[in-house]
């Protein structure tokens, strides 16, 4: 997501490096660059005229401030203009507070509208309010099953009468059905069609009339790029939505609907779905999502997933562990399944800052190292586990490990002796008796300069309870140049 437009917008800022300050020839060739990252990113044509000069005013009218170069500076300002242009501040879900709160689901066929519902049920479920999801789209095959194996999947009822029965009437009786069991948000799946129709804009008037919802949401397909503005414009003249919901922001694509939706149909996005799990949901926070296109991270998304995850408890107790280099091989499978609940590692690196330079083949590769650690662990007994030293002295036991877990020998000599130096590495963190820039390497992989490891032996503020144990870094062994190491993830 956003990778290319992020590409293109770090060179608009090379442009200015080594100049002492903005002025008028030097800021053309930023701004430039600027456009084109934007008509690369298929971002609507008037919202970049806009935004260009929108920030070229401020841009030649800006005093630098001592001790900033301008390079930074005219980042701040592209910074500041994209979080205007997206809506500066994020737009809430509607709360009644007559339940139920109704919420009406609108989009065209094969934008993910059907399991956007379920994902919006299951995020508020999160947020301790219980939903009733409603299924009206009687024509797609199979659109009714589908919901309710996803509320079966998320265990959220759902609430159906079958293809033959009218839309307006299911939504009718469905909201009823929730007022008497006291569930707090009614979620209505509605019919989409392969394009925009009069009878698919008289069906959503006619549900939309009976129900009186308090959110219309729009399902949008952010590959559709600045098509997807123009169809939340379309809908809203139509009907009127209060918002929309992009999907597929995983995928291949470059994100001009993202910049391009709030200016040109005047309504917010509101959550933005991130992959197929029912998980994979979050809220649109302009100002977040400024600072991932800027390559500069998304720390305060991170601390939410990590929060949503973490055991307090548990995590108090790995730290214990972690303090006293009692950190075993169950303990790496409990981060390991902890860093999977949360996302990909390639998703998680994009939130950290300076991370963005990682390459995909890095991260597939970190991933990789990880499947084989956790198969070699997988391979141990329950004592081995629990005691890593058994294993340092017996080669019988790391041949058995190999044999179990399809790997060489070598390989699980390398897991047994990073894992050690790993532990002792966490102990002197622990007791703040570090002085090396980072361990680099553990269990493989390879990270670029500057970035430490990604996981396992890149020291931070102390023990975290959430982030120890994870592949990344050089080989182990290898000294670094100590003026290129930056820290590492540290605590959450």
């Amino acid at each position: 997501m956003f990778d290319a437009l992020a590409d293109r917008l770090e060179s608009a800022w090379k442009s200015l490096r080594g100049q002492d300050k903005i002025s008028d020839s030097n800021v053309q060739d930023a701004l430039r660059e600027v456009r084109r990252a934007l008509l690369e990113a298929d971002v609507n044509l008037q919202v970049i005229k806009t935004f260009i000069s929108e920030v070229q005013s401020k841009a030649q009218g800006a005093e630098v401030i001592s001790g900033v170069r301008p390079d930074q500076q005219f980042i701040k300002i592209v910074h500041d203009e994209l979080v205007s242009v997206m809506g500066d501040t994020h737009s809430p879900l509607a709360h009644s507070e007559d339940a139920p709160t109704v919420i009406l689901m609108a989009g065209l066929q094969g934008t993910g509208k059907t399991t956007a519902s379920a994902k919006l049920a299951l995020h508020l479920r999160k947020q301790d309010r219980s939903s009733l999801l409603v299924a009206t789209d009687i024509y797609r095959p199979a659109a009714v099953d589908q919901l309710i194996t996803l509320g079966k999947q998320i265990d959220v009822p759902v609430f159906e009468m079958g293809t033959d029965a009218n839309p307006v009437d299911i939504a009718r009786q469905g909201i009823e059905q929730a007022r008497k069991e006291g569930i707090d948000t009614v979620i209505i799946d509605t019919a989409g069609r392969l394009q925009i129709d009069q009878s698919m804009m008289a069906e959503l008037a006619d549900v939309k009339a009976a129900v009186s919802p308090h959110e219309v949401l729009l399902v949008v397909d952010a590959m559709t790029g600045q098509e997807a503005a123009n169809l939340t414009r379309t809908f809203h003249e139509e009907i009127g939505v209060t918002g929309a919901i992009l999907t597929k922001l995983d995928g291949d694509t470059r994100g001009g609907a993202a910049l391009s939706v709030r200016q040109i149909s005047g309504q917010p996005i509101k959550f933005v779905g991130i992959g197929e799990k029912v998980e994979a949901l979050q809220p649109f926070y302009p100002d977040r999502m400024a600072s991932r296109i800027l390559g500069m991270g998304d720390v305060l998304t991170l601390v939410e997933k990590a929060q949503e995850e973490i055991d307090v408890t548990e995590a108090g107790k790995m730290q214990e562990k972690i303090l006293s280099a009692q950190f075993d091989f169950d303990d790496f499978l409990k981060q390991t399944r902890l860093l999977k609940t949360m996302g990909s590692l390639g998703g998680i690196a994009k939130l950290i800052p300076g991370m963005n330079k990682i390459s995909g083949s890095q991260l597939e590769q970190g991933e990789a190292q990880m499947k084989r650690a956790e198969s070699m662990i997988r391979s141990m007994t329950l004592d081995e586990r629990r005691n890593p030293d058994l294993l340092a002295g017996s080669p019988s036991r790391r041949r058995r490990i190999a044999k179990g877990s399809g790997l060489a020998l070598n390989d699980v000599s390398k897991l047994v002796s990073d894992f050690q130096k790993m532990r002792t590495l966490m102990q002197q963190m622990g007791q703040g008796n570090l002085n090396m820039p980072g361990l680099g390497g553990l269990f493989g992989g390879s990270a670029p300069d500057g970035m430490g490891a990604p996981g396992m032996g890149a020291p931070g503020n102390g023990p975290g309870p959430g982030w120890r144990g994870y592949p990344g870094g050089g080989s182990p062994g290898k000294k670094k140049k100590k003026s290129k190491k930056k820290k590492g993830f540290g605590s959450l």
